[in-house]
């Protein structure tokens, strides 16, 4: 059982309060992953298909479609890490990801990357509710 990690205390400015939230849920999503066994943290939980090690795998190609510019022509593959992928493997593309697309935000300008900070932080806040029901099925697991 995870204890909750409170929001963060973010600075002042527009920039500093949505990329806090972001890295909030970011490493929130990903502690979920990280430790889920076998094969549990790949196996459906609900009628639509929906498994934790999916959602972490589909949040790598959201990261890269809004900061990296990747395209994406197959959004429902995104949900399902190839099976030779560990929890390992996906967490690893998953943070290295959000490293590249948090150097991008580093040199973009706060007014011009407003809108894809706010998609990314529904985005991942989404799918983070999602792993934290998806996690607790598995095994009991709650907080952030």
């Amino acid at each position: 059982m995870r204890h909750d990690t409170p929001p963060p205390r973010t600075g002042n400015s527009e920039s500093e309060v949505l990329r806090g939230f972001l890295d909030y849920l970011r490493t929130s999503v990903a502690a979920k992953v990280e430790d889920a066994p076998e094969p549990q943290v790949r196996t459906a939980a609900v009628p639509s298909g929906t498994n934790l090690l999916g959602l972490l795998h589909h949040l790598t190609f959201v990261e890269r479609a809004t900061f990296l510019g990747e395209r994406v022509t197959d959004w429902p593959a995104t949900f399902r890490a190839a099976p030779g992928d560990s929890v390992a493997d996906v967490v690893t593309r998953y943070r290295q990801t959000v490293a590249r697309a948090n150097e991008v935000l580093d040199r973009s300008p706060a007014p011009g990357v407003r809108r894809a900070l706010a998609h990314m932080i529904e985005e991942t806040g989404r799918h983070a509710g999602h792993a934290d029901i998806l996690r607790e099925l598995i095994d009991g697991s709650t907080g952030r």
